[in-house]
């Protein structure tokens, strides 16, 4: 007999705004802590020295999370310019040292390097697996792996302003791309080093800022229902976004309530305007209540593709 999971059945995406110093990892199991969720992921780890939007999906909200990993991301950083670190950020340890000697129009010309699509080195501190190890691991040993460049886009790369020696700018890009690289490798250019000093996500997606919650939010909604001698899920719960917000690009093939059978037992059915290789986001009956996520099969069918488990009661409530 398998094991039922501890917590309760509880789906949906939290947007943290997560602190400094703490792990990605931390922040993810504080909120599954203070959810009481069966199940909790988050969408691509932050470093312990960023803050912001930290996407944690809870249930079933899980299986689409690799979505948000791969959407583009919006930053806003501050660099510090005349030093350079071993790890790029203010967390590793100054190796050179030089004066700063630039213009705003030698800036402009070294920031129009980075817009658009170029080829970037990922950091050893990064968070890059080889053989199974994350690079930063690797790093700490002493030990360099050879890494290949890989194609990056930034959309936008906003100056915002430059106070003594710290430079601040607003980046728009795409998934995998290094903050903290394009600081190092900009500082280069600019011929005096440069290394991350603060370091926050503003945006996820499509995903609102104003819809961002702390851990100490999310603390303080527990300790005032527990006050009130109510279920914290009733404070707590309205704070999630739905599940299908990961997946809001998707176009939506919304079917009748009489389908539902024969989607969840993952059987292919016709369904109209579906394009080949699109992935779609399924929606059954008025309501349009979704199920999950599907693709047209080689037969022109929509084929469910990861589908959610419907749980009608939670006896963990």
């Amino acid at each position: 007999m398998a094991r039922r999971p501890k917590g309760r059945f509880i789906d949906g995406i939290v947007l943290l705004d997560k602190d400094t110093g703490m792990s990605s990892n931390f922040a993810l199991q504080r909120v599954k802590r203070l959810f009481n969720a069966n199940k909790a992921g988050h969408t691509g780890a932050l470093d312990p020295l960023a803050t912001g939007m930290l996407p944690i999906c809870l249930g079933e909200a899980t299986k689409f999370s690799q979505h948000l990993l791969e959407a583009d991301k919006r930053y806003l950083v501050t660099a510090k310019l005349g030093e350079r670190t071993d790890t790029s950020d203010s967390d590793g340890e100054v190796v050179q040292t030089r004066p700063i000697n630039i213009t705003q129009e030698l800036l402009d010309e070294k920031l129009a390097f980075f817009r658009g699509t170029t080829q970037q080195i990922p950091s050893m501190y990064s968070a890059l697996k080889y053989q199974g190890q994350p690079l930063y691991k690797y790093a700490r040993e002493g030990i360099e792996i050879p890494r290949e460049s890989r194609p990056i886009t930034v959309f936008e790369l906003n100056f915002i302003k430059l106070e003594s020696d710290e430079l601040t700018l607003d980046i728009h890009c795409s998934k995998g791309t290094y903050i903290r690289t394009i600081i190092d490798d900009l500082g280069e250019m600019l011929g005096c080093g440069a290394h991350v000093i603060m370091l926050r996500r503003t945006q996820v997606a499509e995903y609102p800022y104003e819809k961002m919650v702390t851990l100490a939010q999310l603390e303080a909604l527990l300790e005032q229902a527990h006050r009130q001698d109510v279920a914290p899920k009733t404070l707590m719960d309205p704070l999630l976004l739905p599940m299908d917000t990961a997946v809001a690009n998707f176009a939506e093939i919304n079917l009748p309530q009489a389908m539902l059978y024969y989607v969840m037992q993952g059987q292919a059915i016709q369904a109209a305007g579906l394009k080949p290789n699109e992935l779609v986001r399924i929606t059954i009956g008025d309501e349009r209540r979704f199920v999950g996520i599907g693709t047209m099969n080689d037969d022109g069918l929509l084929a469910p593709k990861r589908l959610i488990v419907i749980h009608d009661n939670d006896p963990t409530e």
